[in-house]
């Protein structure tokens, strides 16, 4: 490791450890469902759609700085657009990602309206009442949403050519999805409108006075949000084959913002960490205590952000650039080769005690 850093230096060393890192994150990504048993399958699954609205959730709380309760309704709104054409129009699964994708992001730029107007608590509250209104208007559309109890349809089925069984099949095409979806966001918080989002979020102010546009780019943030949760949402009715209002109480949207706090806000790779704690931990709290889950719920929110503050991803994050340090003091300095030791000039041999003084004047013999 300190020849790496020797050679490359930090910057490179960093680069090249984070290729390798998603390399080798990759490689475990594509081979978990050849190892792990089928419900654990289908629990990475689960993992793999919630990083997707968490990702849409980062893009407009994380880095827009807005506040939002009613993720779970486009959610929702996504999962019972893909519900409806498979279920009324006999569609193809694939064919239903898109119009979802398309749909949520519409419903969001619509959303997004009173957001110009309102922030904070109001802002939270708006976005609440869409997440609570939600369910019962669904149970009144029962001609095309099923009412109470709901839409069943097919799960997507491996292809024959695949050789997959159907967890298999479907882990591997959320994966894919999940990339893509990953890496979209990524590339959105490094171009003009990540850069916009920052700026509203740090001072808005500021931003107006170098030429952001307010109202643009707060629409697009919801827009945005509501799209990445709108192909999580389909992705689900994929998984699961069955959506019913009660899945999508605002409840989810509380436990959606929990996750993404967790994991870590305005992190790339809280979103994903944040899944995992939204997937796991409720099953673990079941298990510590039957009676009071929510209770145990709560109190592992609490440690988390006692030890964690900034999330999961501030902690992993800390401990590599800690280690990084250590590393980077204990290495030599780049391009310095160690030269040969100074010598030092040989010790002047001692005057004779009858020496004579210099610029003394000759003496005589008579002295």
């Amino acid at each position: 490791m300190r020849t790496i850093l020797t050679t490359l230096g930090t910057g490179r060393a960093r680069s090249l450890g984070a290729a390798l890192t998603a390399l080798l994150a990759a490689a475990v990504a594509v081979g978990a469902p050849f190892y792990f048993a089928p419900f654990q399958v289908f629990q990475l699954t689960m993992v793999l759609l919630y990083a997707v609205a968490l990702a849409g959730l980062n893009l407009l709380v994380g880095f827009g700085g807005q506040i939002s309760l009613g993720h779970g309704a486009f959610f929702a709104a996504g999962a019972y657009t893909a519900a409806v054409m498979l279920d009324r129009y006999d569609s193809a699964h694939l064919a239903t990602l898109p119009v979802a994708a398309a749909g949520c992001f519409l419903l969001g730029l619509g959303f997004g309206v009173p957001a110009l107007r309102l922030s904070g608590l109001y802002l939270a509250l708006v976005t609440l009442s869409f997440a609570v209104f939600l369910p019962p208007l669904l149970k009144r559309l029962e001609p095309v949403t099923g009412g109470s109890m709901g839409l069943t349809v097919d799960k997507l089925q491996p292809p024959a050519w695949s050789g997959l069984a159907e967890d298999q099949w479907m882990y591997l095409v959320v994966l894919a999805v999940t990339a893509v979806a990953l890496l979209l966001a990524r590339n959105l918080l490094r171009s003009r409108v990540g850069r916009a989002l920052l700026a509203l979020r740090d001072n808005e102010s500021a931003a107006e006075v170098m030429g952001v546009r307010l109202s643009l780019h707060k629409t697009l943030a919801f827009a945005w949000s509501a799209m990445f949760a709108g192909v999580a949402g389909c992705l689900y009715t994929w998984v699961i084959g069955f959506v019913s209002p009660d899945s999508f109480s605002f409840v989810l949207s509380i436990t959606l913002l929990a996750g993404l706090v967790v994991g870590g806000l305005a992190s790339l790779y809280g979103p994903l960490l944040g899944a995992a704690f939204v997937m796991y931990v409720p099953s673990v709290a079941q298990d510590v205590s039957d009676a009071a889950p929510g209770v145990v719920f709560g109190l592992l929110i609490i440690a988390v952000m006692f030890v964690a503050p900034t999330g999961l991803a501030g902690l992993a994050g800390r401990a590599r650039d800690a280690a990084t340090r250590r590393l980077t003091r204990t290495a030599p300095a780049a391009g310095r080769t160690p030269g040969p030791a100074p010598t030092t000039a040989p010790a002047a041999d001692p005057a004779p005690a009858d020496a004579e003084p210099v610029g003394a004047p000759p003496r005589t013999e008579k002295e």
